[in-house]
């Protein structure tokens, strides 16, 4: 079965496309640097003939509000458009825990535009709803330094490794489409404020992590379950420790 996935060079996508050639599928690592640019077109009727099933694991190079919105929409349409004259038979899409409740989030927003345009486009699909993966945490730390302290929302998280997107991502796109969201998790669930204290002590970075309730993530102030999702995700295996020994030491 022929697979095409946008972003297949990036985190998610680079392990993703991986996985699925060990189980036998012929599968495409989609974007810019191979030929396929969603946003301009270019590419994408060639990429996509004969293909089954179109993963879209892309990301904004921009998180600023218009340019965010701009990004989802335009590579949205342009991906279903194609994917519709192709034949496609499942799109899946992924998307982030929490997206509909942020609304204060210019991102967020343009998450939530992105999910519509699937969920209009006719097309057999699935979204995949994820919390925030362990590799992220070296970022939100820097969002949330204010020049003095790390100040950092007290919100319930439950984070995973991108290992276990990536195969979680894998078992959805060889199943059949939903129609509808599946959210995937980690095994654990902590403080953003106490998970990120955990990992820049892992890495010695020694700074403490101030917990506070008007600090925003993608621009929005968060309530506690904000970030966590319903009780059917499919939970993932790793746990941040046993990340921490592994990878975790690769992302100071």
């Amino acid at each position: 079965m022929k697979i095409v996935v946008i972003g297949g060079t990036g985190l998610i996508g680079s392990k993703l496309v991986n996985i699925l050639r060990t189980r036998g599928h012929e599968v495409v690592a989609a974007s810019p640097a191979s030929g396929v640019n969603t946003i301009t077109g270019e590419g994408l009727a060639e990429v996509l003939a004969g293909t089954a099933v179109l993963v879209d694991v892309a990301n904004s190079p921009s998180f600023e509000d218009q340019a965010v919105m701009e990004f989802f929409q335009t590579s949205g349409r342009n991906l279903l458009a194609a994917a519709a004259a192709a034949g496609v038979r499942h799109h899946l899409a992924l998307s982030v825990v929490g997206t509909e409740r942020l609304v204060d989030s210019g991102y967020m927003r343009a998450k939530v535009a992105q999910e519509a345009l699937i969920r209009q486009s006719g097309l057999p699909y699935t979204i995949v709803h994820a919390t925030q993966f362990f590799e992220f945490f070296g970022g939100i730390a820097k969002a949330g330094f204010d020049g003095q302290a790390i100040r950092l929302s007290p919100a319930m998280m439950q984070p995973m490794a991108s290992d276990d997107v990536a195969t979680a991502l894998a078992d959805i796109a060889l199943g059949s489409p939903v129609n509808g969201v599946v959210e995937i998790a980690g095994p654990e669930r902590g403080s953003m404020a106490g998970l990120v204290q955990r990992y820049l002590d892992s890495i010695k970075d020694g700074r403490a992590v101030t917990p506070d309730v008007h600090a925003r993530y993608f621009g929005a102030e968060l309530n506690e379950l904000d970030l966590v999702p319903g009780g059917q995700a499919r939970l993932g295996t790793i746990t941040l420790d046993q990340w921490l020994k592994t990878a975790g030491a690769a992302h100071p």
